[in-house]
């Protein structure tokens, strides 16, 4: 790819995610009132990371069982409402157990 290419690439990207964060704020004057599309609009943040999220959980291993059981050991502390912080490093560790058991019990 040519540098100029690379640079008018840049540019349409740019300019394509300026207007999308633009084009809300200058098309919607007044407080939104329907409470279907506050609603819809204050779940979409939690349901785009969830969709981004979980495939990279179960494509990260090396084994698909030692991706679930750090998700089960992620979900199970999530319950209980630990912080995120403690969440990671335990379902991290519970897949680094896992995948180091894996070879010793195959």
């Amino acid at each position: 790819m040519k540098f100029s290419e690379f640079i008018l690439y840049l540019f349409v990207m740019a300019g394509v995610t300026y207007l999308v964060r633009m084009l809300p704020l200058v098309l919607v004057k007044h407080k939104i009132e329907n409470r279907f599309i506050r609603s819809f609009l204050y779940y979409v943040p939690y349901a785009v990371l969830a969709v981004m999220t979980v495939p990279g959980i179960f494509y990260s291993s090396s084994y698909l069982i030692s991706a679930i059981i750090g998700f089960c050991v992620a979900m199970i502390l999530a319950y209980f409402e630990k912080g995120l912080l403690p969440v990671a490093l335990c379902a991290c560790a519970a897949v680094l157990i896992t995948e180091l058991l894996i070879p010793l019990l195959t």
